[in-house]
Order: C-alpha cells, then structure tokens, then sequence
C-alpha cells in the first residue's frame, strides 16, 4: 500500500484541508446537478470516481453514474462494480465497446497488438474506451471526471470546468486541486469501498494487460502504459483536440 493510501486520520492540517475541499465539493456537484439538468458522471472505479460517488449517493443528487467495461478489466475491478451497486443501491450504467470494432483490431493486430506501438495502443483505447464513450455522453450537457491535476504530466493545468471539444460538452473536474492523501483521508474517514487493487501498489488502475503497480517514489501513472513516455499516456478519453 503506497503511504498516501493510509493518511494519518487525526492530522489537523490535513483535515482542516479535507473539510474545506469537500464543503466546495458537495456545493459544486449540487450546483451542477441543477445548472445541466442531463448529466452524467464517469466512474472508472478508481479511488477518485469512489469519492465522487459516495458524495452523489449519499447526497442523492440527480447525477447518473456510469462505467465503461472494455472487456479487458482486471477481476478486483468487476469485484468493486458489485459492491458499488450493493453498497449504495443504485445501478451503474455499463457501457461496451463496439463488438465489430473489437473484432477487426484483434484480428489485424493480434490480441495484445497494442504492446507493438503507442498508435496501435491508441486505437485499442479507441474501440474499447474512447467509442462507448461517445455513446455514453450523446445527448448530454456535461459530465463528471474524477482527474486531478497533480495525477500525471498531462494534467497540470486542469480546470475545474472546462469544454470538452472532443465531445461537445462540459466536463467538470471537481477534484482537481485535491491532493491523494486528501482522496484517501476521504475514503477511510467515510468508509467508502474502494478498489482492492490499491492495496496492491496499484494507485492508478486501467485494463489489466496495461496496468501493473508501482514502487514507493514512482509516479502515480507509472504503472498506466508502463512501456510508453509519459507524454503519451492518455486513452484519449481526456486529450484535448
């Protein structure tokens, strides 16, 4: 378990901190909720999207929840999906890749052709991430991401709102400015499940074959396309045109 995942609890500064980012938190999602009536919320079960979760669960808002199954996720993945489900009542909403498009790649490149080259990896992100996500954000006004600018080298300057040109929407990022630690004081101070994967050196968690943990002093994302430069490592859910 890296240090940030187990914060220690009764520090002041940090509380004092996690109380003051879950008040604009809390305001900033029920704000939203009322300012685009067709939300929508991107849970990819990571601890981030947990936090946003629980705050949309327990304060009931009107923010529907879904996650996209590439077919390629890792067991725990699956495991926290059921327990999501379990734990707060409410039914997330899957959506799949493209069947045929699944198809093609694999045949023309082989079942793990996205190790070969980072385009062949982008096109795999493509037809099993980017496309459903399409589906998923058509006819709606915004949607919720759990990034946080601190995360890699392509989110530094992460706005809490912003223009999705890829997509034509808004999309928020409302915990932007929180630190780890801060996500993790979250999580334990509130009981919220989490992905058992982090226990595991796994901060950052994508599809199986493309993810692996990582050593205390790494980078977050280091386990994410661990073969590739960090300039490259987006699936092309958050790059900008």
């Amino acid at each position: 378990m890296h240090p940030n995942q187990n914060p220690k609890l009764d520090d002041p500064v940090l509380l004092a901190s996690l109380e003051a980012k879950v008040a604009i938190l809390k305001a900033d999602l029920a704000a939203a909720a009322v300012e685009f009536p067709a939300i929508t919320m991107a849970n990819s079960l990571g601890a981030e999207d947990m936090v946003l979760t629980d705050v949309i669960a327990t304060s009931k808002l009107t923010i529907e929840i879904f996650s996209l199954d590439t077919g390629r996720l890792p067991l725990e993945t699956y495991d926290l999906m059921a327990k999501v489900q379990a734990h707060y009542g409410l039914k997330l909403k899957f959506y799949y890749p493209n069947h045929e498009a699944v198809e093609a790649f694999t045949r023309e490149n082989g079942i793990n052709g996205f190790y070969d080259s980072v385009a062949l990896r982008k096109a795999c992100c493509h037809a099993r991430k980017v496309e459903p996500l399409g589906r998923a954000l058509a006819g709606k006004q915004a949607w919720i991401t759990g990034l946080r600018a601190e995360q890699s080298t392509t989110r530094t300057d992460l706005p809490k709102q912003q223009f999705d040109e890829g997509n034509g929407l808004i999309k928020l990022n409302p915990l932007s400015a929180w630190s780890e630690k801060e996500v993790w004081a979250y999580i334990r101070l509130n009981k919220v499940p989490y992905n058992a994967l982090h226990d595991k050196f796994y901060p950052s968690i994508g599809c199986a074959p493309c993810t692996r943990p990582v050593s205390i002093g790494e980078d977050v994302r280091a386990g994410r396309w661990w073969w590739e430069n960090p300039e490259t490592k987006e699936c092309g859910l958050h790059v900008k045109k």
